[in-house]
């Protein structure tokens, strides 16, 4: 007897899902999830002092930029169609209170104004609101004696840098240092100050990872020890929702979830729950992973950075923040 189906007279199949994969241009017609250019934002790090663009080794492809370099980074991003573009100052010099951070003539404030310039309202210029890339330590706010951090004495200081940055022209903070009350405590001080119209994108879901790795290298980081007493535990997902529902009610415009690809069931999660925009961060380890497999001829570069970046949208992230967000854009174009 035949073991094949019969395809009429009530047998099988009945429904034949496999014509609507057939060709490209069909696939393309039902496509569920869609990228566009402006869903994508890109972290750039711009390095004080610095006379050529200097190389991340963990990171191939991206750089420490120069003033210049930043300048036509930021162009050539907007003529792709990137959406925002995020920025991490690098400076020469580093102090416990991570000083840098607030003076208006630092590095941060100086590649804002660059960059504001150069792109004008064609991109969501951001800047990171942190103080990791600024302390001896290594550590996102001030410690106390006993080497703990001081979350409300960190408060301070994270308003003094959300002024700073917003009087060098900013579009919108990005606060990731995961202290308890932080994005409060960022929206008083910008709407005292005359921001109110600054935006806030909440870092609200920022785990403790092991995928940071690389970043510490693009950020000269000078941490010694771990950040898990205040961002938070991977085994944790209810704990998300708390953190973003705190955000919300103290201002956020936008959540983030950080890292993407081991958090995507958090960005689901996120999204199904709140009525603001949802973004991720595909960080430097999810980046240098798939370069590195890539390079060793282990996998299709381009069909695995399309995929990542389609999950993390099929997740449910408005935007995703992304060292690929040129290329891409280009290719979406």
């Amino acid at each position: 007897m035949s073991d094949a189906l019969p395809e009429s007279g009530g047998g099988f199949p009945l429904m034949r899902p496999r014509r609507l994969r057939r060709t490209p241009a069909m696939r393309r017609l039902v496509a569920e999830t869609r990228l566009h250019p402006a869903d994508l934002i890109l972290p750039v790090f711009v390095r004080e002092g610095a006379a050529e663009p200097v190389p991340i080794s963990s990171m191939p492809g991206v750089v420490q930029h120069t003033r210049d370099s930043l300048r036509k980074a930021a162009h050539d991003a907007v003529a792709a169609g990137v959406g925002g573009l995020m920025l991490f100052g690098v400076p020469e010099h580093k102090d416990a209170c991570g000083t840098a951070g607030t003076d208006p003539e630092g590095v941060l404030q100086v590649a804002i104004r660059d960059v504001k310039a150069e792109v004008g309202a064609d991109a969501v210029v951001m800047s990171d609101l942190c103080l990791d890339e600024f302390t001896d330590h290594g550590h996102c706010g001030v410690l106390r004696p006993d080497g703990s951090v001081d979350n409300d004495a960190t408060l301070a200081r994270y308003a003094e840098m959300a002024v700073v940055q917003a009087a060098a022209g900013v579009d919108m903070v990005g606060p990731s240092g995961m202290m308890d009350g932080q994005v409060g405590y960022v929206r008083r001080a910008l709407d005292s100050a005359g921001f109110a119209d600054v935006a806030i994108l909440a870092y609200s879901a920022k785990y403790a990872s092991g995928f940071y790795g690389p970043f510490r290298e693009a950020v000269q980081s000078s941490l010694q020890g771990d950040r898990m007493t205040y961002q938070q535990d991977p085994a944790n997902s209810d704990e998300s929702l708390r953190e973003v529902m705190l955000d919300i009610a103290e201002g956020a415009d936008v959540v983030m979830v950080k890292p993407a690809m081991s958090y995507l069931d958090i960005v689901r999660r996120i999204a199904d729950a709140v009525d603001v925009p949802v973004s991720a961060y595909q960080v430097s380890g999810e980046y240098s992973m798939v370069e590195a497999a890539a390079a060793h001829g282990w996998i299709d570069r381009d069909r695995v950075i399309m995929e990542t970046l389609t999950s993390v949208k099929r997740a449910g992230a408005k935007t995703i923040l992304t060292y690929w967000a040129t290329e891409v854009a280009g290719k979406l174009r």
